[in-house]
């Protein structure tokens, strides 16, 4: 009777783990910086390699970290959303990108041909800055408090679903 027990409740608890990921959303991975400080940075623009920004520059007020390449086909996919969000009318929050493991030049001519949404564009050719916040693809967005803490993580393209329900309320509650 315990040979076919033993089985039957292993193959329950297996069955069990696998409805229970299969309920989750793959994009609503937790991150272990939510809550905590953003990792202090110091790195070249995008459009200049002499000119530097780091964590500290950014405090003071909240502001979205967005995490593209050139190379990424899901990055083209929510451009358009990040561009139309930036020229809005009102819009005042810090959109700060960063350039993951990219070629400046390639970087500079995507921004060039399809519009640049961002306040400035962070140079992150090696990775080092996006395997500090967890980053293991691209596109992924973080909501960064005026005091440096990061509030929320976003994995994929941001939708305009994804900034009406999830990032724009989220910075109205964090603007006060």
């Amino acid at each position: 009777m315990n040979k076919l027990l033993i089985p039957l409740a292993l193959f329950l608890v297996l069955a069990g783990f696998l409805f229970v990921g299969l309920s989750r959303d793959p994009r609503e991975v937790p991150s272990p910086l939510v809550g905590k400080s953003a990792p202090p940075f110091a790195a070249p623009t995008l459009a200049d390699a002499q000119q530097r920004i780091s964590r500290e520059d950014l405090l003071g007020r909240p502001w979205v970290l967005n995490v593209w390449a050139s190379w990424c086909g899901a990055c083209r996919d929510e451009h358009p959303v990040l561009v139309a969000w930036s020229r809005r009318p009102g819009q005042t929050v810090q959109l700060i990108g960063l350039n993951y493991k990219d070629q400046r030049t390639d970087g500079l001519q995507w921004l060039r041909q399809l519009g640049n949404p961002y306040t400035t564009s962070i140079f992150d050719p090696d990775g080092r800055i996006g395997l500090d916040y967890g980053v293991y693809g691209v596109p992924e967005t973080f909501v960064i408090d005026a005091q440096g803490v990061v509030r929320m993580k976003h994995i994929g393209p941001v939708t305009p679903e994804v900034l009406r329900d999830k990032i724009e309320p989220l910075l109205k509650q964090l603007n006060g």
